[in-house]
């Protein structure tokens, strides 16, 4: 279905950008019903909310004129949570309002305020820019609202969660009370419910997706993995699934740092984004990624909305998002205007049940799997290989004079061999992981402890899911120990002892002391040792059993039948 659109200049933008059908959200607010009306939005990120709204208010500003007159009052105001996102509006309403004549100024914090006061006094028909940035300049007169026609508020619910009502509320006071009003939100809470009743006139509510739906171009996947190998499984599923550009989410500043450090280290082509940084800084980062000079972005949720990077085909959760929206707007990032994106949560032992909770919440069809092996990355890479386009590109002459001179001094094979050496340093090397537990682990074999070892404690226990699969390597990492060193490991609810052998043990203590993981804590268990096994109570028969006989004596005529012995029925499953 066409665009329907009234606009020459409008159709013409949205031909040469390859807009050929629109998006429901798009096709929503262009209803005859809608036109002309305050809108209240909810529609998932990357659904195409921006060319939505910049259509649906086209007609309001141009007054059935073909084109905008070179200079007037501002005429509709878009207001966005962060800086990133009203750079991304500020570009997307450019080229759309390109052939109308447009003038859009963008204000946003971080930016030069003068420069965006001299574009504000040459005249400017749409202004973009942040609460904060707004409401300064609206505060010295700098604009002029007096024929303000359209507001719309991009991101609603995530400006309330950022402080911003009482700027959003001063700017909505500073224009015409005959205003369009459109509000656009991910979800409409209590209190975005509450700002539209307040500052909107009969809206035309749209709801573009089904409430609890999940986002059907994400493919979302889990992958487990211990503790200490979340790193090395965001390496794995980064060669796993080699896309043109990924974003990875961390949880603190500190993490994207350490991340993006290691990352680079490996030889991945890698920038960090997080709100340390300034915006020239983060400017430059995301172009990185968006002209192909960097592949990954490690960030912080600061990149969770707004950002548009073309082609982001995966995005990784190093470390679970703390609530479902923050879940969702992370992953949105990807399958973005009709393309196909996978998202993968890295799971660590200890967050399993977090992450099970925090996925049933949002609803989203997950699939469980461990991280992808080294073996897997390699057979890819080698159908990678077989299938690169520059295999089957014609030769230039240039390319077969120098082909021969190669075969006069090598053999076929082992010029092939040099191509596949040559691919293969281009790309960093998959690392080793530890086994994946399974639903139900295996004991472990007998190792040099042999019960005479000296007990250490861990402060993870069955109350933190803890398993001997993923507990081992930790123990061997931290005391800088081998496996064989290792004896008996023992669960509690709230922590686990293990022994080491007699031989490892003063080298392991002094490990520890050098240790500085901040979550587990290795000590001696002193004279405690390990914990006494569980008693079980010796088996008395009733009254009457017969030892030789195995039996009890028949019951005598008249006499009452023995109480039946209750079973407990299997729930089943």
């Amino acid at each position: 279905m066409p665009f329907p659109i009234l606009n020459a200049h409008l159709a013409q933008a949205l031909a040469e950008r390859d807009y050929a059908e629109p998006t429901p959200v798009q096709l929503a607010v262009l209803e005859p019903a809608a036109e002309g009306k305050d809108l209240l939005v909810s529609a998932q990120t990357g659904s195409g909310k921006t060319v939505a709204y910049g259509l649906a208010i086209a007609e309001t500003l141009l007054a059935g004129a073909e084109r905008l007159p070179p200079r007037s009052p501002p005429l509709a105001l878009i207001v966005a949570p962060t800086r990133e996102l009203a750079m991304q509006v500020h570009a997307e309403l450019t080229w759309l309002y390109a052939k109308v004549g447009a003038r859009v100024v963008s204000c946003v914090g971080g930016m030069d305020v003068r420069r965006e006061q001299r574009a504000l006094s040459d005249g400017a028909h749409i202004i973009v820019g942040t609460p904060g940035r707004l409401r300064d300049h609206l505060e010295r007169g700098r604009i002029d609202t007096s024929e303000m026609r359209a507001v719309v508020l991009d991101e609603a619910d995530e400006m309330l969660d950022l402080g911003f009502r009482e700027d959003l509320e001063f700017i909505l006071d500073t224009t015409p009370p005959e205003r369009r009003t459109l509000l656009f939100s991910a979800t409409i809470p209590r209190e975005i419910a509450a700002l539209a009743k307040s500052y909107q006139r009969d809206a035309f509510r749209i709801e573009a997706t089904n409430k609890g739906e999940a986002h059907g171009d994400i493919e979302y996947r889990a992958v487990r993995c211990a503790p200490n190998d979340i790193e090395h499984a965001v390496v794995n599923v980064l060669r796993y699934f080699e896309a043109r550009a990924a974003m990875v989410f961390c949880a603190t500043r500190d993490a994207v740092r350490h991340l993006h450090a290691s990352l680079v280290e490996r030889g991945f082509a890698a920038v960090a984004l997080s709100g340390e940084l300034s915006q020239n800084e983060r400017s430059h980062a995301l172009q990185a990624v968006r002209d192909g000079r960097a592949r990954v972005c490690v960030a912080t949720d600061v990149a969770a909305r707004g950002i548009d990077v073309p082609d982001l085909a995966l995005v990784i959760h190093a470390e679970l998002p703390n609530n479902r929206d923050t879940l969702l707007h992370r992953s949105g990032r990807t399958g973005r205007a009709g393309r196909k994106g996978t998202c993968v949560l890295i799971v660590p032992h200890t967050r399993r049940r977090k992450a099970e909770q925090l996925l049933m919440g949002s609803r989203l069809d997950v699939v469980w799997s461990g991280a992808p092996t080294v073996e897997e990355i390699q057979a890819l890479d080698q159908e990678r290989l077989l299938a690169d386009p520059i295999l089957a590109e014609e030769a230039t002459e240039e390319d077969l004079v120098l082909g021969r001179a190669l075969l006069e001094k090598q053999s076929a094979e082992q010029i092939a061999a040099a191509l596949i050496r040559l691919q293969r340093s281009r790309m960093p090397a998959p690392e080793e992981l530890d086994a994946a537990p399974s639903s139900a682990p295996t004991p472990l074999a007998p190792r040099r402890g042999g019960g005479d070892g000296v007990w250490f404690r861990m402060n993870v226990g069955r109350n933190n899911n803890a398993d001997p699969r993923w507990l081992l390597p930790i123990i061997c990492r931290m005391g800088q120990v081998t496996k064989p060193d290792v004896g008996s490991i023992r669960i509690l609810d709230r922590e686990t002892r293990f022994e080491i052998a007699p031989s490892a043990a003063a080298r392991f203590a002094a490990a520890l002391l050098e240790s500085r993981d901040p979550k587990i804590r290795i000590e001696p268990a002193g004279a405690e040792g390990a914990p006494p096994p569980r008693e079980r109570k010796p088996y008395r028969p009733k009254e009457g059993y017969d030892p030789a006989k195995q039996s009890y004596p028949p019951r005598e005529a008249g006499a009452a039948p023995a109480p039946k012995k209750k079973f407990k029925k299997a729930k089943a499953g």
